[in-house]
């Protein structure tokens, strides 16, 4: 997601992101809830899991592990999330706000994909 930035803007979103610390247990995102960032694992251990029927158990869905990312797809489709992600090991998250992933990310990906998009278009055999 950040490898079609300029480094300008990679430094944008550097200066952007905040640190957040999460002890076990903590919620990071909640179902249901709004998204208003997406988040990055630097360190420790998060589990995502999902309540797909009112009144039943969470479901486990994923673990993650850091260099992961989670939460851009309530950014993307402003959406609400889609499932829970809770600390399960003290561990450090870096959250990037939904003004600047807009601005920056998102703007970034969509040139990134004209670009390609007028590559293509010049190949005489596609």
């Amino acid at each position: 997601m950040f490898n079609a930035l300029e480094e300008t803007e990679f430094k944008v979103v550097v200066d952007a992101i905040e640190e957040v610390k999460a002890e076990p247990g903590k919620e990071i995102i909640t179902q249901g809830d709004a998204g208003d960032c997406m988040y990055v694992l630097e360190s420790g251990s998060l589990l995502c899991s999902k309540i797909f029927k009112p009144g039943q158990e969470p479901t486990k869905l994923k673990t993650y592990v850091p260099g992961e990312g989670f939460g851009e797809l309530a950014l993307l489709y402003n959406a609400p999330r889609a499932a829970t992600i809770t600390a399960t090991e003290e561990s450090v998250v870096w959250r990037l706000d939904r003004g600047t992933f807009n601005h920056i990310v998102k703007d970034a990906a969509q040139r990134k994909r004209e670009k390609y998009d007028s590559f293509l278009q010049t190949v005489p055999i596609l």
